[in-house]
């Protein structure tokens, strides 16, 4: 937990989440630790399979508090088998998002941008969201290439391409409607998140937004949060999660 905390400091997640340990006690023994994006029932029975006594995903198992805690729901089955187990579960959410090496910087590496910073500052070097440039301007087709090319998408949800040349992109994993005005503000033609609203595709001249999806924009800080702790415990038991391609939004 020190280490991940290090990283991202839990004192930079939002006020709405739960990011931290959520499951079990800073005094639990830890043998091996599994990580994915999502704590699922699916991944505590992997962690059993495996024999791994620690969950470490990006999304908090619990957000909010609970009425009851029952297998009859996908979160209160969880709980139940990781309690069972004897599983420790831990979520850096809102915590990694907000530094720059985490999730929307990672989304910026893989577009290889320039001067990278954050987009909506929170603190000193750190808040939601990045901002960045192109290494050269390109035109919003091949924005649009690029983008399902880096990120392995199928398909795009973008507003009306803009007849300018791209060069200032900027981005927020997850879902980052809120920042479509900074990003604007920031000088960006081009907003990459997820879970953009209809109406926010309306857009002005000059700037267009890509929705990549919640999932897809996030994954990369599964291997970040992965070779943090194995660089620290190079000799610890660290697994990723076999179903990587968890994302509960399919495509047809």
């Amino acid at each position: 937990m020190a280490v991940i905390e290090e990283f991202a400091p839990l004192a930079l997640q939002e006020k709405w989440d739960n990011s931290g340990l959520c499951i079990g006690s800073p005094e639990d023994k830890v043998s091996s630790v599994l990580l994915g994006l999502d704590c699922t029932p699916e991944l505590v029975d992997e962690a059993i399979a495996c024999g791994a006594d620690m969950i470490v995903t990006h999304h908090p198992l619990i957000f909010s508090g609970l009425k009851k805690i029952s297998a009859e729901d996908l979160v209160g089955e969880a709980v139940v088998k990781a309690i069972r187990a004897g599983i420790s579960v831990y979520a850096a959410h809102t915590s990694a998002d907000k530094v720059i090496a985490g999730v929307s910087g990672a989304m910026a590496a893989r577009l290889g941008l320039k001067g990278v910073r954050i987009l909506d500052e929170d603190g000193e070097g750190t808040g939601l969201g990045v901002v960045g440039n192109l290494p050269e301007p390109m035109t919003a087709q091949d924005a649009l290439e690029l983008v399902k090319e880096r990120f392995a998408l199928k398909v795009v949800k973008s507003s009306k391409p803009v007849g300018c040349k791209i060069e200032r992109v900027a981005m927020c994993g997850g879902s980052g409607g809120s920042l479509i005005g900074a990003a604007r503000a920031a000088g960006a033609q081009l907003y990459i998140s997820g879970d953009i609203s209809y109406h926010n595709f309306f857009t002005p001249e000059g700037f267009m937004i890509m929705d990549i999806g919640h999932y897809e924009s996030e994954i990369e800080i599964v291997d970040i949060l992965f070779s943090l702790i194995k660089k620290n415990f190079p000799t610890f038991a660290v697994r990723i999660t076999q179903n990587m391609q968890s994302n509960p939004i399919y495509y047809f």
